[in-house]
């Protein structure tokens, strides 16, 4: 009896005591804005510390919010505050938000390369969603009619397009959805008359930028308050995260000279400077 007993003992603690050499796994959902800097982060992170693995998916802010409610990711990456809607099932589910602020972005108008008009305005950029400017003459570009490109409704950039551009006002139906930042800027590059709009980190060479509101889109007139389609970009965990834990060095990663240099080489702007 003494034998099975201390056979049972064995066998429980070979299969219930975690190996110390056992991996941590991060999970991260959400934005497709903000995933690459938490694809960045993540690199980064598990080149310097050998016993985590993170595993980063980019499925929207709506839906990262979504997996964090429902347990299904650690970190949601989000490119807009979490509405109260969300906050409210979250904590339904014992499930507490809270917000870190990772970086800061703009939100670039962007054309092909090959359109001639350089500046825009806020009142001119909502008026073609709605419909109301319909051909690129009337902005000092082409005879030709405007192809309008957009952010699909779950993604956090639209939101805050919707918000900050549209003033909460409807978008015309014949305005072409797409699922990601990416998606965005590779119909715009292929479409001579297109307009679309991406996070600041998204903008390169293969499209151009508006000025808007005669200010371009810079890390430094975001970082000042100058450019006026900007907002902040969150990484959400469920409660502060413990200190020193890999979690906690994780998402306090943006406040290091490393993580500065990380989120600024990818395009976005750092909120610390050294």
């Amino acid at each position: 009896m003494k034998f099975l007993i201390g056979l049972f003992v064995s066998l429980f603690l070979v299969f219930n005591v975690p190996s110390l050499n056992a991996e941590e796994k991060i999970v991260i959902d959400g934005s497709t804005t903000v995933g690459p800097i938490a694809k960045a982060f993540a690199e980064y992170y598990m080149s310097v510390n050998k016993d985590v693995d993170i595993l980063v998916s980019e499925s929207g802010s709506g839906n990262g919010a979504k997996s964090l409610i429902n347990g299904t990711c650690d970190i949601a990456d989000m490119s807009r505050f979490m509405k109260d809607k969300e906050f409210k099932a979250a904590v339904g589910k014992g499930i507490f938000p809270v917000a870190h602020v990772v970086a800061l972005d703009g939100i670039a108008i962007i054309v092909h390369p090959s359109n001639p008009v350089e500046n825009i305005t806020i009142d001119q950029i909502r008026d073609i969603y709605k419909g109301k400017i319909r051909s690129w003459k009337e902005l000092g570009g082409p005879n030709k009619k405007i192809v309008m490109i957009s952010r699909d409704t779950n993604s956090g950039t639209y939101e805050t397009f919707h918000k900050l551009v549209m003033k909460k006002q409807k978008i015309v139906q014949n305005c072409e959805y797409v699922g990601s930042n990416g998606a965005v800027r590779g119909r715009v590059q292929n479409t001579s008359t297109a307009i679309g709009y991406v996070g600041l980190g998204f903008l390169d060479r293969s499209v151009k930028g508006l000025k808007v509101n005669k200010v371009y889109p810079t890390l430094r007139t975001i970082s000042i308050g100058k450019y006026p389609i900007a907002r902040p970009l969150f990484m959400f965990t469920n409660g502060y995260p413990k200190m020193g834990s890999h979690m906690y060095q994780f998402v306090t990663l943006y406040l290091t000279k490393k993580g500065q240099e990380i989120i600024k080489g990818i395009g976005f702007v750092p909120l610390t400077k050294y």
